[in-house]
Order: C-alpha cells, then sequence, then structure tokens
C-alpha cells in the first residue's frame, strides 16, 4: 500500500470519526422526529408552509421538540409557559442569535435584529429604547394622522389600488419617524426603494440555499460560481448601503440648515459623533428601523382586510362601536380606551396573522436544562408563534377571527408582555424576552388608526368576477419569506355614506393638506401630544 492510499485512508477515518455522530439526536435532547446519518431531519425540513408542519410536529412531540438538521440542532417551541419560562426568566442566556452567514454578507453584519447578543447590540437597543419608547414615540402620532387621512382620500379616488394605499401609509408615516420626509405618491420611487430593499433581504435570507449553507457550514467555502447567493447577497449590501447612507445623509444636510423635522436619524446622527455608533451602523440601524416599522404593519393590515371580507358580522359590530363612541366624526387615537371591540380587532388581527409565523430565532449563549432536556450551546431556538396562536384551548375556535376574545383584556402590547401569566399574554407577534420588537406601541397606534379610518368610511366587501360572483380570499393563503404577508387577493372599499365620503375629502383637502409646503412635505415641525 502506497504512502498515498495510506493518507487517503487516514483522512477517510478521521472523516468518518468526526462525522460519526452528525445528525444523531442525543438521548437527552427533546423528542423529535426520527434522524438518518449526517442528514438528521433535513429530509423532513418542509420547503413552504413550514409554520403548519411545524406545528404538526408539537402536536406528536409535544411543546418542545428538536429537530436535527445536518449540523444544527433546532429547539421548537410552542407553549406560551416555556416561552416565558426561557426568553423571558432566563433572558441572559437566550437573548442571542444563531449565525446568519449569507445575511451577514447582505446586510454587512450591521442587521440588528439578526445580530448575537453582546455589548454592540445593547448599545443599539439603548439608542432606539431612548428614541422610540412610548412617550417619545408621541410626537410622531401627527405623522400617522397625516397618512391616515391621506390613504382615505386616495382610496377614495383610487379603490382599485387599495393594496398600494395601505402599503403607502407605512411606508411614509415610518419614513417620517425615521428619516423626516414624506412619500406624496404611492408611486413614489423613493418609497419603493426602501420596499424593494427590504423584500430583497427577505427573499435572500429566506432562501432554501441560504437556509442550508447554516445546516451545512462547509458550504460556505465553496466559491461564489457554486454558491451563487453569496454574489446576490454582496450585490444587495452594495445597494442597501448606498440606499440607506444616501438618506442618512440628507438628514444631516437638513440638520445643518436648520430644516429637519423631529426623526429617528437625528438621534442615530448624534451617537455617531459621540462615538457611539459609526456612520455607516447610523445608516444601518436608520433603515433596519425603517424596516420593522414598515412590513409588518403592511402585512398585519392586509390580513385584517381579508378578515372583514371574511367576517362581515364582526366588521358590522366594529361599525356599530365607532358610530356610538364618534357618531359622525373620524374616530382618533383618544377614542380609543372606549372602543374595546376596536382594540380586540387590533389584537386578533396580530393573534390571527402573525408576520412572524414562526418568530425570528434566538440562541442560547450556554447549555442549559428545561425539563429534563439538555439544550445544547447555540442551538436555533423558534418561537413557533403560528402554533401557540392556533392552541384551541388557549384561543377555542382558533382560526376564527374573533375580536370579541379580548373583551376583558385593557392591557396594552407592553403590559401584556410584561404579565407574569404567559396565559394572559393576548399574542406573540411582537416577539419575546430581551428581543421583543420596541416599537409595538407605534405599531399598535397604527393599526388603531388605519382600522377605524377604513370601518368608519367603508364598507369591506368581497370583489366579484365578471359574472357577479363573489371572490372570497383564502384565510390560509400565505406569501411565505423572511416575513409573510397575505397573497394578493381582490377587495371593494364602499362609501358608507356621500356624507362620510365628503368628510374624507374635506378632511384632507382644508385640515391636513393645507400643512404641507409645494413639495408635500410639512410647512412647519408638527407638535406631537408630549
Amino acid at each position: 500500500m502506497d504512502s498515498l492510499t495510506i493518507a487517503g485512508l487516514v483522512v477517510f477515518i478521521l472523516a468518518v470519526y468526526v462525522y460519526r455522530n452528525v445528525g444523531r439526536r442525543p438521548k437527552d435532547f427533546p423528542p423529535g422526529p426520527p434522524t438518518l446519518p449526517i442528514l438528521g431531519n433535513l429530509h423532513l425540513m418542509p420547503q413552504e408552509k413550514a409554520h403548519e408542519q411545524f406545528t404538526r410536529w408539537a402536536d406528536e412531540y409535544g411543546p418542545i421538540y428538536s429537530l436535527i438538521v445536518g449540523s444544527t440542532v433546532m429547539i421548537v417551541i410552542t407553549s406560551d409557559q416555556i416561552v416565558k419560562d426561557l426568553f423571558d426568566k432566563r433572558g441572559n442566556i437566550y437573548s442571542s442569535r444563531p449565525s446568519s452567514y449569507i445575511g451577514d454578507i447582505a446586510t454587512n453584519g450591521l442587521l440588528m435584529v439578526a445580530m448575537k447578543y453582546g455589548e454592540r447590540w445593547r448599545n443599539l437597543r439603548r439608542l432606539i429604547q431612548n428614541h422610540i419608547n412610548a412617550e417619545v414615540s408621541k410626537d410622531y402620532i401627527p405623522y400617522q394622522e397625516l397618512e391616515r387621512s391621506s390613504m382615505l382620500s386616495g382610496i377614495l379616488d383610487r379603490p382599485d389600488r387599495w393594496e398600494d394605499l395601505l402599503r403607502g401609509f407605512t411606508s411614509s408615516s415610518t419614513s417620517q419617524m425615521v428619516f423626516g420626509w414624506r412619500s406624496t405618491s404611492i408611486d413614489d420611487p423613493e418609497m419603493h426603494q426602501l420596499v424593494e430593499c427590504v423584500n430583497g433581504l427577505s427573499t435572500i435570507m429566506s432562501s432554501p440555499i441560504a437556509q442550508m449553507v447554516e445546516c451545512l457550514p462547509w458550504l460556505r467555502y465553496l466559491p461564489e460560481t457554486l454558491l451563487p447567493v453569496k454574489r446576490e447577497a454582496r450585490k444587495h449590501e452594495e445597494i442597501e448601503h448606498a440606499l440607506y447612507k444616501k438618506h442618512i445623509k440628507a438628514v444631516e444636510h437638513a440638520v445643518q440648515t436648520n430644516t429637519a423635522v423631529p426623526c429617528f436619524s437625528i438621534k442615530s446622527l448624534e451617537a455617531a459623533k459621540e462615538g457611539r455608533v459609526t456612520e455607516t451602523g447610523a445608516a444601518y440601524i436608520s433603515g433596519a428601523v425603517w424596516g420593522a416599522g414598515a412590513d409588518t404593519t403592511y402585512a398585519t393590515l392586509l390580513g385584517f382586510v381579508k378578515a372583514m371580507i371574511l367576517c362581515p358580522d364582526v366588521q358590522l359590530k366594529a361599525q356599530q362601536e365607532i358610530e356610538k363612541v364618534c357618531g359622525q366624526r373620524m374616530p382618533t387615537l383618544e377614542d380609543e380606551p372606549q372602543m374595546q371591540y376596536l382594540r380586540g380587532c387590533v389584537k386578533e388581527s396580530l393573534r390571527w396573522f402573525p408576520t412572524l409565523i414562526l418568530g425570528f430565532p434566538h440562541s442560547n449563549v450556554s447549555e442549559d436544562m428545561y425539563m429534563g432536556y439538555r439544550i445544547p450551546k447555540e442551538a436555533t431556538v423558534v418561537m413557533n408563534i403560528w402554533g401557540i396562536h392556533n392552541n384551541a384551548s388557549r384561543y377555542p375556535n382558533p382560526r376564527a377571527f374573533d375580536p370579541s376574545r379580548y373583551a376583558n383584556d385593557f392591557q396594552s402590547a407592553v403590559q401584556s408582555s410584561l404579565d407574569p401569566d404567559p396565559s394572559q399574554r393576548d399574542h406573540f407577534s411582537f416577539g419575546a424576552g430581551r428581543r421583543i420588537c420596541q416599537g409595538m406601541h407605534i405599531a399598535e397606534r397604527a393599526l388603531f388608526l388605519v382600522m377605524t379610518g377604513l370601518l368608519w368610511a367603508f364598507n369591506i366587501e368581497a370583489a366579484e368576477d365578471e359574472k357577479g360572483n363573489k371572490i372570497m380570499p383564502d384565510p390560509l393563503d400565505i406569501e411565505e419569506g423572511f416575513l409573510a404577508k397575505p397573497r394578493y387577493f381582490p377587495a371593494r372599499f364602499v362609501p358608507r355614506s356621500r356624507e362620510k365620503a365628503e368628510a374624507v375629502r374635506v378632511g384632507w383637502e382644508k385640515e391636513v393638506r393645507e400643512k404641507l409646503d409645494e413639495r408635500g412635505q410639512w410647512r412647519s415641525v408638527p407638535v406631537g401630544e408630549r
């Protein structure tokens, strides 16, 4: 036997020894589906509707189970109590994120939601918390009210573009909060560049090959010719960097010329000058806040419109509550405490259609034991939000859209997330633990304003085909990705009366539009409610 053959045999034996346990589930791990050598459960991982399969596995293996995906250990949680025990009570362990090789290339490692737990992440979180907390963010309420008025007026004129107008509301109100400018048209290229940037990142990070790289880390060493997703990620990073840099430079110029309106980017620029973040980091954190605020709220509103078509009785009851409290005037945020059913509509929309249907995965910084099971260090810990939200013992008849579930729930989302009894939490769409969404109060305000405005002004109905048959949307038809959203469906928005239609037009033309200059931007700094 020559030396080359011996060397090859030694390498083979070493490889077998090193990888002998890859794909196997240790006996002290949480239970799960049977595994295959090397692959583990990789061959069982669904390519679509993963949330449904993960929930079926929870029914079979229990509220905490494990999946062995190549060299990755995935722990799946489908229990409110386990979420509380691990993410909330053991936040010092479970607040990190799993590695995201392709995601880091696509964002230069600056995507905060995917950043590992550590001092850099804590600094950025403090920056965000200081400037979009519940009190400070009241300064942004005029932005949301302005965009609601613009959206309602737009639906009167272009009801066929209702989906674009909902997108316009979330995108423009968020760009005002973050960058200090508003979109003046649903075809605004500046807005669509931001939307396409978020969608592009979602597509790259949720692609099967990007997920495969995390399960089989040796794939990352392949050249771009064999792993083109690396090239796509680098190209995305170039586009994203240039886009966010452009917008934050515009804010910097506005500050220097005393034309800036209150926005988050002013604070991120101040942090950069003080050395708390880099200039590039300031641009990225502003872009991340924009993406988080615009995309998730938009998807939730699409789910709400679908629910109103499918549940006309809920729509009628909500409209009756609006009429009782507001009469003929448009609802405002001041009406929220008197509208418990509408508050339930907000909460139920977030439960019925969670945009992060499997949450954003956590990772534990050290090995842990729970319920007698070992959870290895740096496992990917998934909160199966869809499964929790569709647990019939927690939410009877879970696929019914029923705002009355919350008839006696007077807590905000923030208060609910802090409730020591996890069974009393309203929903889990904003995440849990130290990685919980910091802008949930802003999202709740936006959802309440849009939902009440739409139901005050319009009846939301199913579209009809050429034969007059109603086109009913499928409640489970989902466009999957990093952030899920309902797949497109047609809808009709019918003004409830001529008086209401006129009130919408007057509200926009005489009460709101006059506050804007010839470019459609604020003439003077709007005054918030602080």
